[in-house]
């Protein structure tokens, strides 16, 4: 089950942040194709968000094709986003994960951190390029 989290300082809207949390989800495995969402009124008192804010989320998800509400019965996972098996993205997630403690014990701050990954970011394609 998954445990939607909203930002109130976060430049993206809550129906966004929800969208983003359920993509996020089933890249890593957390959701799979048949898996449940909370309901909008779980939704809601865990999140203290509007009703329609969730409804917007869930609507956008559908629109997309990954998930399908059940009048009377809720809403479910009908597909994955397009990439890698969840498999992939949890063990690139643990590598990234052990860079970063290596990073730190080096003494980079976060925001170094996120320097170095956007530099990184923005080379690659270059690189493949040349």
């Amino acid at each position: 089950m998954i445990n939607f989290r909203i930002d109130g300082r976060s430049a993206a809207p809550p129906y966004l942040q929800i969208v983003q949390q359920v993509r996020q989800a089933l890249r890593m495995g957390v959701l799979d194709v048949g898996d449940q969402l909370p309901t909008v009124r779980e939704v809601v008192a865990a999140t203290a968000v509007n009703p329609n804010t969730v409804l917007k989320a869930y609507r956008d998800l559908e629109r997309e094709g990954l998930v399908h509400a059940r009048a009377g019965h809720g809403t479910f996972v009908l597909s994955r986003p397009p990439g890698p098996p969840p498999g992939t993205h949890s063990r690139l997630g643990r590598s990234l994960a052990r860079w970063v403690r290596e990073a730190r014990a080096a003494g980079l701050d976060d925001e170094s951190i996120e320097s170095l990954l956007r530099l990184t970011l923005q080379a690659a394609p270059e690189e493949e390029i040349a």
